[in-house]
């Protein structure tokens, strides 16, 4: 079938010669080939091959323009017709790597590729290397690595380079390191893979100290190096560097773009340098999602639940659509105050696009719910998560909780063993330990410490201590409260301590109150209101003098109670109150409110 169009007449009066093959007909193929746009034009040029009997190199081209254009059915069916040599397994690896990441049809056209005893080469395994990254599977990519170093194409910095990467991306930094060490001459790319997959897993130390090397080597970091070693001074708090990266950055003339930006803006708030953050922010002339997610994310992690929510209601009125990071960020300035409302808000803005299954969008509307009150929104949430991690399963048992419903808590725990969806970690059992705390359940709680041990394999940790240390001590068990604390093989935390001297004041236990407010002035000498229980166990046992002195002690170090705050949301809008804050908004009318309540609350009385 001969197609009517502009191409299939340019061949027409060529298609009478079946002899030979013209030259100048290849050359016009490989033009159109090279300037074609879409695939109904490349099956044209295909059908012209076809008629015209064209042979190699031009169906290699043809599957090479197929995979550029990202058209997976049309290239899988053209690749076994392909006669077989290297160049077209290189494309079609690199295809099903880069253009689909099909990672798993790359690895099985390597083997196929060895199988037919087409010999890989430097542009096969880098694309290989990609894909085990990518599956985590380094086992195959230690395989892999053999066969490199047997063929001394390690020498060769794509596949040094895709190696490292792979490495990385498989948290085996030894083994990334020992190749950049191996290898002989390196260039920035080299430096960057290492220093990437050392910011990446966390070892932020490890990174900064590479780009220390990387500038004594007399290399000039470029935009990948210093977005990388931003994460790291964020990590480690070192502001200092991450100021001298945005003066680089300034004096580089380096262009301001969302990815230098985003970075700068997330160390800065990671330093918790918000200022600065917000200048970066502001100077950004083309503000993407990516930029407007950095600084709210930044004041969500600062606890500037008011601000987070302004500049979200600022770039749902001037920026990009928000997405699930976004959501995430504001979802938890929005359980911080208590805004519910935003929160429901959040809630139908995520069904509308499609992000209420999101896994995390998902896990922070169950938080947000549960901490604003409302476990029965938080429930339904939960159970309509079609995929649940750990994160999520912790986050509904911590909800039960919190909100002082052990049976159901633990229920919760027992429906997770039996799912097997996620292995309880750690944080679980902090979940299911409050939940004991708040239902009284001592022994249910010693069973579940031990079962931490001897059946999952896990270390307890000062958080867990701490719950065993305030189920005693509500359940007015301080002296062996105290002795587990006595046990523990870590030392005692000021939020344990502060427990244990909760319950001594409850108790009305001097004795071992004493012992823990020693270890507790060492610890946080300006903690108010350390001084104030002491004060008041004192008083409960009469003991005037010391409790007089315990004032006197707190006044002599300047130590000042923290007034109270709470958060009210009104018309979308969160005020914020202090005790004894006179100088706020309005603030006549609503002590005059509050008069009248107080008057009609003794009327009642009356």
């Amino acid at each position: 079938m001969i197609f009517h169009t502009k191409i299939s007449r340019q061949f027409v009066g060529q298609i009478r010669n079946p002899h030979r093959q013209d030259q100048a007909l290849v050359n016009r193929l490989l033009l159109l080939l090279k300037q074609c746009k879409s695939t109904k034009l490349l099956q044209q040029i295909h059908t012209q091959m076809l008629i015209n009997s064209v042979q190699m190199p031009m169906p290699n081209f043809l599957l090479s323009k197929m995979i550029e254009l990202k058209d997976f059915s049309y290239s899988s069916i053209f690749f076994p017709r392909v006669p077989i040599n290297s160049y077209a397994f290189n494309v079609m690896i690199r295809g099903y790597a880069t253009t689909w990441q099909k990672f798993d049809l790359a690895l099985e056209s390597f083997v196929r590729m060895k199988s037919l005893d087409v010999k890989p080469d430097n542009f096969t395994y880098p694309f290989v290397f990609i894909s085990c990254g990518s599956l985590l599977a380094s086992r195959i990519g230690r395989s892999v690595h053999c066969e490199v170093v047997k063929t001394g194409l390690l020498l060769d910095f794509h596949v040094a380079h895709s190696l490292i990467t792979m490495y990385s991306r498989c948290a085996e930094m030894g083994s990334a390191r020992y190749v950049f060490d191996e290898m002989i001459h390196r260039d920035l790319v080299s430096w960057n893979s290492i220093i990437s997959g050392y910011s990446r897993l966390g070892f932020a130390g490890e990174a900064v100290e590479m780009f220390g090397e990387l500038r004594k080597e007399g290399l000039e970091p470029d935009e990948t190096t210093l977005v990388s070693v931003l994460g790291a001074c964020g990590d480690l708090g070192d502001l200092n560097l991450g100021r001298w990266i945005e003066e680089y950055v300034i004096e580089k003339r380096m262009e301001l773009n969302s990815y230098i930006g985003s970075a700068l803006i997330n160390m800065y708030g990671k330093c918790g340098q918000l200022e600065s953050a917000r200048t970066i922010f502001n100077c950004m002339k083309r503000k993407e999602v990516v930029i407007w997610n950095a600084m709210i994310t930044g004041y969500a992690q600062n606890g500037q639940s008011d601000e987070t929510i302004y500049l979200f209601n600022e770039m749902k009125e001037t920026g990009p659509e928000p997405n699930e990071i976004t959501l995430i960020a504001v979802l938890s300035a929005c359980a911080s105050i208590g805004a519910l409302d935003l929160g429901k808000w959040i809630d139908e803005y995520a069904s509308k696009r499609g992000l209420e299954h999101n896994i995390y969008v998902a896990t922070a509307l169950v938080d947000m719910y549960s901490k604003c009150g409302n476990l029965g929104y938080a429930s339904r949430v939960f159970e309509n998560t079609p995929r649940r991690n750990e994160v999520t399963w912790n986050t509904m048992i911590s909800a039960h909780a919190f909100h002082g419903q052990a049976k159901e808590a633990l229920s919760l725990f027992q429906r997770m063993l039996e799912e097997n969806s996620s292995p309880p970690d750690d944080v679980t059992f902090v979940g299911v330990l409050s939940a004991c705390v708040h239902g009284g359940l001592v022994d249910e709680g010693r069973r579940f410490f031990n079962l931490m041990t001897s059946s999952f394999g896990l270390t307890p940790k000062v958080e867990h201590y701490s719950c065993m240390v305030d189920l005693l001590s509500r359940a007015g068990r301080v002296y062996e409260a105290w002795d587990f604390i006595q046990e523990m093989p870590q030392k005692p935390d000021e939020i344990l301590l502060g427990a244990l001297l909760g319950a001594c004041h409850k108790q009305k236990n001097v004795d071992i109150g004493e012992r823990v407010l020693k270890l507790l002035l060492e610890m946080e000498p300006s903690n108010s209101g350390n001084y104030i229980i002491s004060s008041k166990i004192y008083a409960d046992t009469k003991r005037w003098d010391d409790c007089a002195r315990m004032r006197a002690l707190m006044k002599e170090k300047g130590v000042t109670k923290t007034p109270g705050c709470s958060w009210i949301e009104m018309e979308g809008q969160i005020r914020e109150f202090h005790a004894g804050d006179f100088i706020i908004e309005g603030a006549e009318e609503i002590h005059r409110v509050l008069d009248m309540m107080y008057e009609d609350m003794a009327m009642e009385v009356l």
